[in-house]
């Protein structure tokens, strides 16, 4: 069972890996967002009504990416979180999203990083550091190759540690354990 993590001190928000899941098995992006809110709601990072929040907003603004392996960053508003944190998800099979900033594109996205934000003014600073890491084709390649869920999170820890300042406070890492599956 996975455990939520620690709030940020006072004025520090940032991005902690809160629930990591290799090989997510999904027909589709509803079924990852539902997936992966399921998995939130259990450690206590979100809200009962973030899975609903997270798929309406996809719909209306799509977070596909087409990042040479292409990736989204679906996002709920702050409103809807409780903890701040990153969700990321390698998929089983690539599964298509909407595109981002494109009518009717779509995407075949490999991977999921869903950024869990408490705080609106943090939004773009987390959002930029992790476009800095979902751009960087050897970085993705890498935590795809991860075969379980703890080898994923000690490879993406380790990825968001790289960022430039430690994506200026925006991403950080959790300390082991946290956000494990049973």
């Amino acid at each position: 069972m996975s455990t939520a993590p620690p709030p940020p001190a006072h004025g520090e928000e940032h991005l902690a890996l809160t629930v990591v899941r290799a090989h997510l098995d999904a027909a589709d992006a509803e079924g990852v967002l539902t997936a992966l809110a399921a998995h939130l709601q259990e450690v206590g990072a979100v809200g009962e009504d973030f899975a609903e929040a997270l798929r309406a907003r996809e719909r209306e603004y799509p977070t596909g990416l087409p990042t040479p392996i292409p990736t989204a960053i679906p996002h709920a508003d702050p409103a809807h979180v409780r903890v701040p944190g990153l969700a990321v998800a390698t998929l089983a099979r690539p599964v298509p999203f909407g595109e981002m900033g494109v009518r009717d594109g779509r995407v075949d996205v490999h991977l999921v990083a869903m950024p869990l934000l408490t705080d609106a003014r943090e939004h773009l600073a987390a959002l930029q550091a992790l476009m800095g890491l979902l751009s960087d084709e050897a970085a993705v390649r890498d935590l795809l190759e991860a075969p379980d869920d703890a080898a994923l999170r000690e490879r993406a820890a380790a990825r968001l540690a790289a960022l430039p300042g430690g994506a200026t406070g925006a991403v950080s890492s959790a300390a082991d354990g946290v956000g494990e599956s049973a």
